[in-house]
This record gives C-alpha cells, structure tokens and sequence, in this order.
C-alpha cells in the first residue's frame, strides 16, 4: 500500500511540474492608476487557489461542540419521614 501512495504522489508531481512548465508565461494584471503587475501563470494560480481556500474556511461555520449534558436519574416514589426519625 505504501507502494501505490508513494506512485501516486509521483504522478501528481509530475503532472504538476508539466502543467508549470508548459504554462511559464508572463501575464499583465492591471492594477489600480495604471500601475501593472507581471508574474507568472503558475504562481497567479497558487495564489488563486490559497486566497479561494483561506476565504472558504474562515467563512465556514464553525463546528458544533459537544457538551455532554448531566444525566439526571429518575424519580423514585417519594416517602415521606415522620418528624424525629423512624
């Protein structure tokens, strides 16, 4: 088993390098007052996938917590006790 996930992760990190190879090109981003940002196809998709990501969890709700509530026995017959004892 340690065999095929050792496999799988090889696949995915070659797939991943190819994909970056092949996709190495500049892209403009317009920013605000003609300002331009130049970066790398790989890299904007990154960082994409990490803001969509850091968005998604902090806006997740959060877990309910479990309490664990008092057990309460139930009632028995109530006796009554003469006042001073049996």
């Amino acid at each position: 088993m340690s065999f095929l996930k050792t496999l799988f992760w090889i696949v995915v990190a070659v797939t991943v390098a190819l994909f970056c190879f092949n996709n190495w090109t500049i892209v403009a981003i317009n920013l605000w007052n003609g300002m331009i940002l130049e970066t790398k196809l790989p890299l904007l998709l990154y960082q994409a996938v990490r803001y969509r990501l850091r968005r998604q969890t902090s806006m997740a709700p959060p877990a309910p917590v479990a309490t664990a509530e008092p057990t309460i026995a139930p009632a028995g017959p109530y006796t009554t006790m003469p006042p001073g004892g049996a």
